[in-house]
């Protein structure tokens, strides 16, 4: 399927204004009306990245990453199966993609819940995703900081103007475009380690933004009322899915180790 600029600008506005108004089980049947299993059929380069994206950018969620591994494994786009997870430290959670959550605790504002085991499934795909999802949250945070570093006046100027604060701003932007370029890899020879790798770089690169955006915000990042701890819980949730940034990290270098050499993932 062709799409050009324009509908993709298109999409993307459409997608942004849906995520704005709805969360959760009505956020699923909006994504679905709107051709998500379509689109994560014919065109998941596209798919993916956008929809993910706008997901942090929005910090709204829904199931769809569940979807992300049922099509990958072969299985129907919407099923309400309750799929086991691989989580940090060998641990396993489901997503609850019932119209009625349950009622207990969800973890960082998502409907995951505990689950005593589970199995092997393919979960490159579902990595790259939750990558993309962790690089709009990161790029929320970083928006958060950097407006209040504008309009944040202290000693008689914006605080942005000031080189401790600048170099927070930079390393978190640094780190972003860092992450979102090891998403770009094709991929093609190696896709599950660059898949492994890229989650790795999107974990850390969330972290960061949360680390140093709560730093620039100061006191009223930590308060209810601000936007930002929102973004900063998500992070840590979705840093710990299909293996956190340093598991993967020791994970990938075990790899190369018991290679004895590195693959080339990007012709440069």
């Amino acid at each position: 399927m062709d799409v050009d600029t324009r509908e993709v600008e298109l999409l993307e506005d459409t997608l942004r204004k849906t995520m704005l108004a709805k969360s959760g089980a009505e956020l699923d049947a909006a994504l679905m009306e709107l051709g998500w299993a379509e689109m994560l059929t014919d065109i998941p380069e596209l798919a993916v990245p956008l929809v993910f994206r706008l997901l942090g950018e929005t910090g709204s969620h829904a199931s769809v990453l569940v979807d992300v591994v049922l099509n990958a494994t072969g299985n129907t786009i919407g099923d309400t199966v309750e799929l086991p997870l691989p989580y940090a430290n060998n641990t396993w959670v489901v997503w609850d993609r019932s119209a009625e959550p349950r009622p207990s605790a969800t973890l960082g504002g998502l409907p995951l819940f505990p689950e005593e085991e589970g199995y092997p499934i393919r979960i490159a795909e579902a990595r790259v995703a939750v990558s993309w999802w962790m690089i709009g949250s990161a790029r929320a945070m970083l928006n958060l900081a950097r407006t209040h570093a504008v309009d944040r006046v202290q000693f008689g100027k914006p605080i942005a103007s000031f080189q401790a604060v600048r170099h927070r701003l930079a390393e978190t932007l640094v780190a972003i475009e860092g992450a979102e370029a090891t998403l770009t890899l094709p991929g093609v020879d190696n896709p599950d380690l660059t898949a492994l790798l890229a989650k790795a770089a999107a974990g850390k690169a969330a972290l960061t933004a949360a680390k140093h955006c709560q730093q620039v915000l100061g006191g009223i990042g930590f308060t209810e009322e601000h936007d930002l701890h929102h973004h900063v819980k998500r992070a840590m949730v979705l840093d710990g899915l299909f293996g956190n940034s340093r598991e993967l990290t020791r994970k990938a270098g075990a790899g190369l180790r018991a290679r004895g050499s590195a693959p080339r993932l990007a012709q440069l």
